[in-house]
């Protein structure tokens, strides 16, 4: 097959994709790597020049990597992710008015273009957790703990562009990571960003039946084939904080023959059925008509 990635600057030594890549050359596949941060691209004729069978995208948010995978796809080419799907979990206020509109366990998410805005949350959503609406890498992520103290993060926040705000899920300062590749799920237990001081390094954890029928509905919720979801195992069960697509797929075994695996299935036209997409478990009561 003849694959193009799309690798931002800050991935272009990183495990996933460098390793995925040079997995599928050694399998006798071509490789076209595009670095959409680094290069003059003349959009006209960049998608059709090489006739790949599948356009993949490993960027950071809010870079120019997704113009160019949505380019391909409107001009009929294969992409993984869906490129339809991927807009719909970087912007993670869109991510949580999808999620919960389709009955996704999410926190209620209030969306603010200035920071100073945030000041009209009321009061009994406090804690509040805060960050920017394109982060990604747990980076700018804020444990507010009372109104009192949002003067002095404003400054902090100004220049991170949309932010969303969600009450703070109580948790034993652990997040949940699951990764899906392919027909399988694999789940890994790290510290939480909002909770640096606890000794915790990232390992391997069994996946029980309700996160992972709460996986395989995030992975049919957003259309998404490669991705992963950060669940809390909060007081009334497990709640989605965040979806990424393309991760890091950390601690998955052979994670690189499995994504470069799932990677020619998708090129080819083939769609992944979990298994774990069978189980069921009983829905977390989620309100509606809660404010973006």
């Amino acid at each position: 097959m003849k694959l193009c990635f799309l690798v931002e600057e800050n991935y272009r030594h990183d495990g996933m994709p460098v390793e995925v890549i040079r997995r599928l050359h050694s399998w006798g596949h071509h490789v076209d790597v595009l670095r959409p941060g680094g290069s003059l691209h003349r959009m006209t004729e960049v998608v059709s020049a090489g006739s790949h069978d599948a356009w993949v995208l490993k960027t950071v948010s809010g870079g120019p990597g997704l113009t160019l995978l949505e380019a391909a796809a409107a001009a009929g080419m294969t992409t993984v992710n869906d490129a339809r799907a991927i807009r719909g979990v970087r912007d993670k206020a869109l991510a949580a008015a999808i999620g919960r509109s389709r009955g996704l366990p999410m926190p209620t998410t209030y969306a603010a273009a200035k920071p100073e805005l945030l000041a009209d949350i009321p009061e009994s959503e406090y804690p509040l957790v805060v960050k920017p609406a394109h982060g990604s890498s747990g980076r700018a992520v804020h444990l507010l703990a009372a109104p009192d103290r949002l003067p002095a993060l404003v400054p902090v926040l100004r220049g991170e562009g949309l932010l969303i705000a969600q009450p703070y899920v109580p948790n034993a300062g652990v997040d949940i990571k699951v990764y899906c590749v392919g027909d399988d799920f694999y789940a890994t237990e790290r510290r939480s960003p909002l909770h640096p001081d606890r000794p915790h390094r990232e390992l391997r954890v069994p996946l029980s039946r309700e996160v992972a029928a709460l996986a395989a509905q995030v992975g049919a919720v957003y259309g998404l084939d490669l991705y992963g979801l950060d669940v809390l195992l909060g007081p009334d069960g497990p709640v989605v904080v965040d979806v990424n697509d393309f991760p890091s797929f950390r601690q998955v075994p052979d994670a690189a023959s499995r994504v470069a695996s799932a990677v020619l299935a998708l090129a080819a036209g083939e769609r992944p059925t979990p298994a774990t997409a069978a189980v069921t478990t009983a829905p977390v009561p989620v309100a509606v008509g809660d404010t973006l």
